[in-house]
């Protein structure tokens, strides 16, 4: 036979009450958990300092001096004296031209003023015997005037022949083809056996100074003129007039001894240059 227990209304009371104490300890303990500590900052003081502006800019390599290499008299090559490509230096022979008749022309002109003294002394001989005959009317005036204008004419004679010997001698020496400049050459243009002409429009070589050497770079024309604006209110310093410093990179093959060289601003707005 089923029984039935019945709870009385207190105890009903007294069972809510411990399950309410039970859940109050446990939200309890949760709020009982420390705070996280505040977090770490760190403090940084500004100070004004300058600040090296770089820009990359393309640039092209142009040599410092370029001499066109061209004969001064007429023939024909017979050595070149020189590897192309290579390093001469200043008043390195180049080429050498045919110098046989200009040799000869050397040696007629020498000649030429040899003849001309012998000239001189005789006409300066003849005036020396005229001129006591003229004296005592032995001979006429115009024999001793004549003797004294061929005198003149003789010393005339010489003075030019001196300038054919010279003019001969520089035509010997250009026949020695050499480098103006100091610098790396080019390809020659003719070889061993071609004839050449004075002063012709085809050069025999091309010689480059390489060292120093500039460097053509381009920039626009707005950055240009914004770093003029702030040169001239004093943001930015100035090596000097209109100069600014300037680092060449890449593969330059620049010999020098400091990576730093001078750079010009250029006067045209639509670029810069600069001289390593």
């Amino acid at each position: 036979m089923l029984k039935r227990s019945f709870l009385p209304l207190h105890g009903i009371a007294s069972l809510c009450l411990l399950c309410s104490a039970g859940l109050a300890a446990c939200s309890s303990g949760k709020s009982a958990t420390p705070a996280n500590p505040p977090p770490e900052v760190g403090v940084v003081t500004l100070h004004p300092q300058p600040v090296t502006i770089t820009t990359d800019l393309p640039g092209r390599m142009v040599a410092y001096r370029i001499a066109e290499v061209r004969p001064q008299v007429s023939g024909v090559i017979l050595k070149r004296l020189f590897t192309e490509g290579s390093e001469v230096k200043a008043g390195q022979q180049l080429y050498q031209i045919d110098p046989a008749p200009f040799q000869a022309n050397v040696e007629s002109a020498q000649a030429s003023l040899a003849r001309a003294r012998a000239t001189l002394k005789s006409a300066t001989l003849l005036t020396q015997r005229y001129k006591p005959l003229a004296e005592a009317h032995a001979v006429s005036q115009q024999d001793y005037d004549n003797a004294v204008a061929a005198e003149s004419q003789a010393a005339a004679d010489i003075a030019s022949t001196k300038a054919a010997v010279d003019t001969a001698h520089i035509n010997l020496a250009y026949t020695r083809v050499s480098s103006p400049i100091s610098g790396r050459t080019g390809r020659s243009s003719v070889t061993e056996g071609a004839l050449v002409a004075a002063n012709q429009s085809t050069v025999l070589v091309v010689v480059q100074q390489l060292d120093p050497i500039y460097v053509d770079v381009t920039q626009p024309s707005a950055t240009l003129l914004r770093l003029q604006r702030e040169f001239a209110s004093g943001q930015l310093r100035k090596v000097g007039d209109a100069q600014a410093q300037a680092k060449a990179n890449g593969d330059c093959n620049i010999p020098s001894d400091s990576p730093y060289y001078q750079a010009k601003l250029d006067r045209d707005q639509d670029g810069i240059g600069c001289e390593c």
